[in-house]
């Protein structure tokens, strides 16, 4: 038996198929790739790292990762974050703007206290191994130490 079917309602079955995959289709997540990041305002770091792990955005570190860029560590979840072999990072006491310290570098404890805070344990184990954060950059490279800190990439990478 042939049964014919309205242009209209043809549409309206359309529009519903249409609709029902894409409320049941979730977006993709994004990749996030560090290559070269020197770091900055610490809080403008944690807004970032904040929205994309709220995102589900895989971060991929793929270079250097100095400074304020470490607090991706203890923001995004572990199993969020990945190294590839020329990843580096780089972790120093926190201190204040330049700007209004007359270009001198002054240590903030606080926020060195804070960046502590928010590590994870395996980047407290490794600062306290060398020694515990200091003015001078400490930096892990591709090898055992970089891995016991993140996850190396998967090798479809």
């Amino acid at each position: 038996m042939l049964r014919t079917v309205s242009k209209s309602a043809a549409r309206l079955s359309a529009g519903l198929l249409l609709s029902g995959l894409l409320i049941g289709a979730a977006p993709a997540a994004a990749d996030y790739r560090v290559t070269r990041d020197h770091g900055g305002d610490v809080e403008q770091y944690k807004a970032r790292w904040y929205q994309l792990r709220d995102k589900g955005e895989r971060v991929i570190i793929d270079g250097i990762c100095n400074s304020a860029c470490t607090l991706v560590l203890g923001i995004v979840p572990k199993n969020k974050i990945c190294a590839t072999p020329r990843a580096s990072l780089g972790f120093h006491q926190a201190y204040f703007d330049k700007r209004w310290t007359a270009g001198i570098r002054v240590t903030s404890y606080a926020g060195t206290a804070e960046l502590m805070s928010i590590y994870p344990q395996s980047v407290k184990d490794w600062i306290a191994r060398k020694g515990g954060l200091t003015a001078e950059m400490k930096k892990v490279f591709n090898g055992p130490d970089l891995w016991t800190i993140v996850d190396p990439c998967p090798d479809e990478l």
